[in-house]
């Protein structure tokens, strides 16, 4: 009966590291498969570029610009990085059941992003609050809300909302509010090219949205100077 018993386990431990070595297997695979379609995409942003510089009248083969379409290639893919994440990926361990239901402020959030009209970066600060209902999430989600959504080509008052709305669905919060306060460079480098201009975007929603008070209280603590 031991020596029977001793089997059957046996025979459990070798099933299990069957089934785990084929899971391993797949996660290879699937690993190998995502780094061989982003390898491919970056060529094709590489390649774009070289065709660019030779539409502009460069010569793509001189010392300065041999490796440039391959850096611009990577640094598009960082600038644009949001497109691969979501907020549940960020925020699945970061929700926590907390008795507070006053104003959870943080502001001047950095963010950059690139203008999808003209594909030059715009950059300022966000500005965030909510009024919990049972729920808080840690701080520094809140920045890594902003920094997925500004990683994408944007427009100021698309980001804004995208930012309020993604904060409301996964806190399901009493109110949100944001406020981002940016420069584009669109503005100054181009165009009516007006150095000290500034655009200051804003969403409201919940409390925020219908009570008056509170949304002078979040105005007044954020946007002081």
């Amino acid at each position: 009966m031991e020596y029977h018993h001793a089997s059957e386990m046996n025979g459990g431990v070798s099933e299990y590291l069957v089934i785990e070595s084929k899971h391993n297997c797949t996660c290879k695979q699937e690993k190998e498969s995502k780094e061989a379609a982003d390898s491919k995409k970056l060529a094709l942003i590489e390649n774009a570029y070289s065709t660019i510089l030779t539409g502009l009248g460069e010569d793509v083969d001189r010392e300065g610009l041999l490796r440039t379409p391959l850096r611009a290639a990577k640094a598009m893919q960082f600038l644009t990085k949001g497109y691969k994440e979501t907020t549940q990926d960020i925020l699945n361990d970061a929700i926590f059941d907390e008795n507070h239901e006053e104003m959870v402020i943080v502001k001047d959030i950095e963010l950059f992003s690139l203008c999808e009209h003209h594909l030059v970066p715009f950059f300022g600060k966000a500005h965030i609050a909510y009024l919990p209902n049972k729920k808080v999430v840690g701080l520094s989600k809140l920045a890594r809300i902003v920094e997925i959504y500004s990683r994408r080509l944007q427009v100021q008052e698309r980001l804004t909302k995208q930012i309020a709305s993604a904060i409301a669905e996964a806190l399901e919060p009493a109110g949100v509010a944001v406020v981002i306060e940016a420069v584009h460079m669109c503005m100054v480098m181009r165009g009516v090219q007006k150095m000290n201009a500034s655009t200051v975007t804003s969403v409201m929603l919940g409390r925020f949205h219908d009570d008056t008070k509170a949304r002078k209280e979040f105005l007044a603590l954020t946007l002081k100077k």
